[in-house]
């Protein structure tokens, strides 16, 4: 019988985003985008209402260094913020066709 080797579970990973109001133009978030190019992988839209920032983690705990840097940062800009409840992404694997 061949050695099988067994592939460890996917790891979950989990998501949350901060809702930033008023909304904050690209200019004045740069420092942000920064300090979340070298911790977090991100995604950010800017709408009229209100600006998201998604953090995409392999933890739901929202008291990491980087958030607390990005908490310091919000409000050196005075914005308030919200930040959601993270939820886990489901990894579903595309069936390929055979």
């Amino acid at each position: 019988m061949p050695d099988q080797k067994r592939t460890p579970p996917p790891k979950t990973i989990w998501a949350y985003a901060y809702q930033i109001l008023p909304p904050q133009g690209a200019k004045r978030l740069h420092a942000i985008k920064t300090l979340l190019d070298h911790a977090h992988t991100e995604a950010q839209r800017v709408e009229e209402q209100i600006t998201h920032i998604l953090i995409v983690s392999d933890s739901p705990e929202q008291n990491h260094e980087v958030n607390r840097q990005l908490e310091a940062k919000l409000q050196e800009l005075k914005a308030g913020f919200a930040i959601t409840v993270p939820v886990a992404v489901a990894d579903e694997t595309v069936p390929q066709p055979s």
